[in-house]
């Protein structure tokens, strides 16, 4: 690696006008690509104290072994330069969206002689038109073939066009009036453009003068006794109404619009966007992106947004020379190579990008017309912009299901984890601890079990936080200190073969089942790691906690301001790459944990205007509560019983018994309302 003050150029060397840069490595090859108002400023912070940067800057700057600058006269011709280079060189560090999948569209070839329709994933040809892109094939299929009833234009492979003409014999669609046979000549090549021109217009959301044409072609017909052309004019009707139901309206003033949402966690971003043209849905499509560096998420929309219009070419008339309309452009021109044909009136976005005004100009010059870029407020684009962030969230928790689920990243996890924290071998069990309240107040605490690097939730277990004498703890390290000696003391004494009662009164039997709901214990597996959610004084809490029972187990924390991980008695944490898939297992468990933790303390929040006398009895949990609430139908009749026939209860013990019918008795009911 280089060092970076080998290269570093003068300060007074660079130039403070707008303009691009270009990081090298000792090959000459482009790592890093960048634009900045002021060169100066941007770059002399790559050369600040590495202690100061990013992991991933820190990367690249030693990586490098040179820097290039080229100056512009705006920051729109940075933009324009920016993206241009990071095509061409592909940089290693730049953000770059990869396609979550390979997506269908409609295409229809303009620029053939006798333009086509047809299926295709590749929508980068010019010369051709592109409506979607689309979840299915089928759904491609079954609107193509509703559509040639009314525009029956040529679909069929040049091979086969060729073999028809030359025999003077259309094919099959030919002859059920689903293609005009433009290759025997049943119908001219300016009518068959024109015919296509009519489909491309009817899926651009142009719907209302095609379904009048033909309601008053159909009326005509039927005026006239031609019922059998008044059918054939109804179904006709009927399959556009089809196809146009199919793509619900969602804004009433027809606007054309591209819905853009970002959903980012620690180490990846999931994008979803909706097209709009017409007022409906005309596609959908999802990026996901590894977050390599600390780029916020403003930066990675702008990045999202430079990817996506850069490649679409300024809409000028070949003629006049002069900017025109997007219908314009795409009528004379064909030179729409985006999915969405376009660029639209409106750009909606769920978080104002980088340089929000610099963008907008952009894209307003290679619109030809003005391009509105905001992130809307209120309204029906509102409501859509929260299915579009959904839709986004969801993406982005399927791409870490699949992560999580692929066996053999999981085995690699498990094998770094393993590694980085010099364990004798794979945890193969891990359990994580989070503790969770409001200002101190309702604390619970989650514990959550993952096996084999999968969760593992019929082992998942909460914990209300008592204290002493049931008043809290004051800190987080006093509560994590609190649920490690509840678990591990029901631990020990589990693998010791003991029965009879927990420190807090509950009943415990020796053997792997629960006697109270028949499924295995959760308690009576040790783990191979601990993990808990905080830095160094919650593991030091946990490993001191661990200690005072003697129990020998590794235990680590993770922070989640840096993710630094945490080892008791290390001065200084672990810092994993962001890319180690050990790093990812941590985020995963830590997350759950924290979900875990959040949702039961919700519950419990939630619960208090309408708690039970039960819910203050130290040691009755909502099982246990259950349980007796079965047994003996109301808390009227469970306060009338004896000790004898509480303790009778599967899980409850004398000394929880004797718990639960002191704090039950009127007189200490009374005093702990006055």
């Amino acid at each position: 690696m280089a060092d970076p003050s080998t290269y570093r150029p003068r300060t007074q060397d660079i130039p403070t006008d707008p303009g691009v840069y270009r990081f090298r490595d000792t090959e000459g090859r482009v790592i890093y690509v960048g634009k900045a108002k002021n060169l100066r400023n941007r770059l002399t912070n790559y050369f600040q104290d590495p202690a100061n940067l990013h992991p991933r800057t820190q990367q690249m700057i030693f990586t490098a072994a040179s820097v290039q600058w080229t100056v512009v006269t705006t920051e729109v011709e940075a933009l324009t330069l920016e993206f241009t280079w990071i095509k061409e060189f592909d940089p290693r560090f730049n953000v770059m969206y990869r396609d979550d999948k390979s997506y269908p569209y409609l295409a229809v070839t303009m620029g053939e002689k006798f333009p086509r329709v047809q299926i295709t994933r590749q929508a980068r040809r010019k010369g051709t038109r592109y409506f979607g892109p689309y979840t299915q094939v089928w759904a491609i299929r079954e609107t193509i073939d509703m559509l040639l009833r009314v525009f029956p234009v040529r679909s069929c492979s040049a091979g086969v066009f060729q073999r028809a003409k030359a025999q003077g014999r259309p094919c099959l669609l030919g002859y059920i009036d689903k293609c005009s046979a433009p290759c025997i000549g049943r119908i001219s090549e300016e009518d068959h453009r024109e015919l296509a021109e009519d489909l491309c217009q009817f899926m651009e959301g142009r719907t209302g003068p095609f379904m009048r044409r033909i309601e008053a072609a159909m009326k005509e017909a039927s005026a006239t006794l031609d019922f059998e052309r008044a059918a054939r004019l109804r179904d006709d009707l009927r399959a556009l109404q089809k196809v146009q139901e199919r793509n619900a309206m969602v804004l009433d003033d027809g606007t054309d619009a591209d819905v853009f949402a970002l959903a980012t966690d620690e180490l990846d971003a999931a994008v979803y966007v909706f097209h709009v043209r017409g007022g409906r849905i005309r596609g959908t499509r999802g990026w996901v992106v590894e977050r390599a560096d600390d780029t916020p998420e403003p930066g990675l929309m702008a990045a999202l947004l430079e990817q996506v219009y850069g490649e679409v070419p300024k809409a000028e008339h070949p003629l006049r020379g002069r900017p025109v309309d997007r219908a314009e452009a795409m009528s004379v021109d064909d030179v729409a190579h985006t999915p969405t044909s376009a660029i639209p009136r409106d750009v909606l976005v769920s978080v104002e990008p980088e340089d929000a005004g610099t963008l907008e100009e952009w894209l307003t010059e290679l619109r030809g017309a003005r391009v509105h870029l905001r992130v809307p407020r209120r309204g029906a684009k509102t409501q859509l912009m929260d299915t579009v962030r959904e839709n986004a969230s969801q993406a982005l928790r399927l791409h870490r299901t699949r992560r999580a689920g692929d066996l053999t990243q999981r085995s690699k996890a498990l094998e770094e984890l393993a590694s980085d924290l010099d364990l004798p071998a794979a945890p193969l069990r891990i359990e994580c601890y989070d503790i969770s309240h409001t200002q101190g107040q309702d604390q619970v605490a989650s514990m959550v079990v993952f096996e084999d690097g999968m969760p593992r939730k019929s082992d998942y277990r909460t914990f209300n936080i008592r204290g002493p004498e049931g008043h809290g703890v004051p800190d987080d390290t006093a509560a994590m200190d609190e649920v490690l000696h509840r678990r591990f003391s029901r631990l020990l004494a589990e693998e010791a073969g003991l029965e009879g009662e927990d420190e807090d009164g509950v009943a415990f039997q020796s053997g792997p089942v629960d006697a109270l709901t028949g499924r295995p214990r959760r308690f009576s597996y040790r783990p191979d790691l601990v993990v808990v959610d905080g830095g160094l004084p919650q593991v030091n809490a946990a490993r001191s906690a661990l200690d005072g029972m003697g129990v020998d187990l590794p235990v680590v924390g993770l922070a989640k301001r840096l993710e630094e991980v945490w080892v008791p008695g290390d001065e200084f944490p672990l810092i994993l790459p962001r890319t180690s898939a050990a790093l990812y297992l941590l985020q995963h468990l830590r997350d759950e944990s924290h979900r875990f933790a959040i949702t039961h303390h919700s519950k419990r929040r939630g619960k208090g205007q309408t708690r039970s006398v039960l819910d203050d009895i130290p040691g009755l949990g909502p099982a246990r509560q259950a349980a007796l609430l079965r047994h003996f139908g109301s808390v009227k009749r469970l306060r009338e019983a004896s000790a004898e026939d509480v303790a009778s209860v599967p899980g409850i013990g004398p000394t929880l018994a004797a718990t639960i019918l002191n704090s039950l008795s009127p007189d200490t009911t009374e005093a702990t309302h006055a």
